[in-house]
């Protein structure tokens, strides 16, 4: 049975990966994603395991020193990681885990595990990624400012990704996501490894 391989998906805040994922994810039990951890209290209707894993502050503390996670970070007094547990787990199933997750923990990753795949996700332009921003009605004015000025430079290190998809529609984005994927299991290792069973 192959192993799966570990993907990255980054991109600024408006240019749809969640829904992009949502339609990736449809149909599929080969894929896994995977679900991060938080010391933050659960919301109304967030359940344990499927939205977060909702882990108490000093037992996150003692995963650090454990090296348990694949990225942590701390924002607005809470912790968030990866476990790698479930990736691992996840991955000697033969699912692909998919990573939804900003550029800093995906530097952290692929220092870990350069193996690691990175697929950028863009707008097709400033004007699109400015009319979605606006569209969903949560941001004033001047946060989807602020919001355009931190997906500029986002996109400037976009160039360290593996690949780069535009988001220009869902079914456009869906399927070069899967073309990248299925290219990615067909790197002569992997394949030399299943013919000769090593």
């Amino acid at each position: 049975m192959k192993k799966g391989k570990t993907f990255i998906i980054s991109g600024p805040s408006g240019v749809g990966k969640s829904t992009v994922l949502r339609a990736l994810f449809e149909g599929r039990d080969d894929l896994y994603f995977s679900v991060s951890a938080t010391t933050r209290a659960a919301r109304e209707g967030e359940v344990d395991g499927r939205d977060y894993h909702f882990i108490a502050a000093d037992r996150f503390r003692a995963m650090i020193e454990e090296e348990a996670f694949l990225e942590y970070a701390e924002y607005v007094g809470n912790f968030y990681g990866t476990p790698k547990k479930y990736v691992d787990e996840a991955m000697e199933a033969g699912r692909d885990v998919i990573l939804d997750i900003e550029i800093q923990g995906a530097t952290q990753v692929c220092a870990k595990r350069p193996e690691t795949v990175r697929i950028f996700i863009a707008p097709p332009s400033w004007e699109e990624l400015e009319r979605r921003l606006t569209a969903r009605g949560t941001d004033t004015p001047e946060k989807v400012q602020k919001r355009l000025l931190r997906a500029k430079v986002e996109m400037e290190t976009a160039y360290d990704y593996d690949y780069f998809v535009i988001n220009d529609t869902v079914e456009n984005a869906v399927k070069e996501l899967r073309a990248i994927m299925c290219a990615e299991h067909c790197k002569p290792a992997e394949r030399m490894n299943r013919i000769l069973k090593k």
